[in-house]
Order: C-alpha cells, then structure tokens, then sequence
C-alpha cells in the first residue's frame, strides 16, 4: 500500500537537498515534475482532482516504491493545505525543516533579488520588514518574496498541520545534516530501510552563487531579538539547545 509525505517548508531552509536525499532512497519517490512545486493542497480545485490525479499527474515515474512524497515549501503558510491534504491522503508523514533563521533570511532576499522579485539592498528590505510586514503582488507568487523574518518565526506556522496530522509532524534543522546518522534517522522516522546511505551527502544544492553578505552586528543582534521569543519556544518544544545564536 502506497504511503504518502509531504515537506511542507521552510522555505530556504534547505528542504531541496532534503528532497533529493528522500528521492535517492529505493523505498521512496518524489513528485516529477518537482520545479515549479506542486503546490496541489493550495487550491480547493486541485485537490478536488482527487488520488488517482494527483498519482498519475506527478508520479507517472514511479515503480515499486512504497512512499510518494511532495515538496512544496508554500505549504507551511497555508493552513487550509494541512486539511486539504488529510481529505485527499489520508494520513500523511509531514517533513518540516528549519535553520538559523537570520541565515535564511539573507538566503530568502538572495533568492528573491535573483528571479527579479526583490530591488533593495539587503540592510533596507531586512531594517524594513523589522518595522512589519511587506506588501507583495499576489499574482507574481503564492506566498510573500518579502517575509524575509516573519518566515523564520517558524513555531507561528505548526499548529494547523501538527493538528491536522498529531504525531505524524516531523521537525528537521538543516545544521543536523552534516552527518550521516542524521540521514539514516531520517529514514528510521519515515519506517523505510535505514540501512541506505544516499550518495553525495555532503554536496549543497539549490545554494545561491557566491558568499553571502554579511551584516552589520548590530542588525544581526536587532534580528535575534526580534526571533527569540519563537526560537525559545521551539527550543522547548524539541527539547534542545538550537544550533544558531539566540539573543543574549
């Protein structure tokens, strides 16, 4: 029997070489095509296509393969997707990954300055969304190209789908996976064989060209207080010290 996965987000968190190590593995098969994501849980229409659509839409490829995943980081921001899934799949393992959220940030106005969505130096969007949030236009993209902080708020985003799908929520942070135990526990969580050890663990992908710009200090600082109060909690709620600073 066919199970399903869904990596919900976050965005710029490294959820593509998530992707491609839950692809590599012989037990399970990722949505084709994967660019642009599926995103099929945003819209009531699509989801009413129902199972056998969804199965012949985006994995046509498969063969013998027990668990069919999606990858689509908007997800994580729409809380009628967690319900909109259940309806269609049933139960469903749900991949979460997180990372040091300032360090996403910069990556996420990266991202957006490449594809022509974003015109401002870094410093100016990053000061700017400090004071709120940044209005965008919603029909260039389904989620804001701007959420540069409120996105690494990331405990704001779990409620609808870890109640939507109560202990089937798995949370990840990308610094984790620079080893190989943090993979074979990964295919441990999902009840494939964890005996498997992708290839090219260590190589990046979907990284953005050159180094990254670096912030003032005191930007930096102004950043890590604005998320210690949703880093605390997740702090608590995986019951571990996180593996980026907090604000002092």
């Amino acid at each position: 029997m066919i199970r399903h996965l869904l990596v919900i987000g976050a965005q710029r968190c490294g959820t593509t070489y998530l992707r491609s190590l839950l692809d590599a593995h012989p037990e399970i098969t990722m949505a084709r095509p994967f660019r642009p994501e599926p995103k099929v849980f945003m819209s009531a229409e699509l989801t009413a296509r129902g199972m056998s659509w969804y199965h012949e839409t985006y994995f046509a490829h498969a063969s013998d393969e027990m668990v069919y995943g999606e990858k689509s980081t908007s997800y994580i921001e729409d809380p009628d997707a967690a319900r909109r899934a259940r309806a269609m799949l049933g139960e469903v393992e749900v991949l979460v990954q997180f990372r040091d959220p300032v360090a996403r940030a910069i990556s996420n106005w990266r991202f957006s300055t490449e594809h022509g969505l974003e015109h401002r130096p870094l410093v100016d969007a990053l000061e700017e969304n400090l004071h709120g949030p940044l209005p965008w236009d919603r029909s260039l993209t389904s989620v804001s190209p701007f959420a540069y902080l409120e996105r690494g708020r990331y405990i704001d985003y779990l409620d609808s789908w870890q109640a939507t799908f109560p202990g089937s929520v798995h949370l990840l942070l990308l610094e984790d996976f620079d080893t190989q135990t943090a993979a074979l526990d990964l295919y441990r969580r999902l009840r494939v064989r964890d005996d498997f050890v992708p290839p090219e663990l260590d190589v990046p992908v979907n990284i953005s060209d050159g180094s990254p710009p670096v912030l003032d200090p005191g930007l930096v600082a102004a950043m890590r207080t604005y998320f210690e109060p949703t880093d605390t909690k997740l702090s608590r709620l995986l019951g571990r010290e996180l593996p980026w600073p907090m604000a002092a």
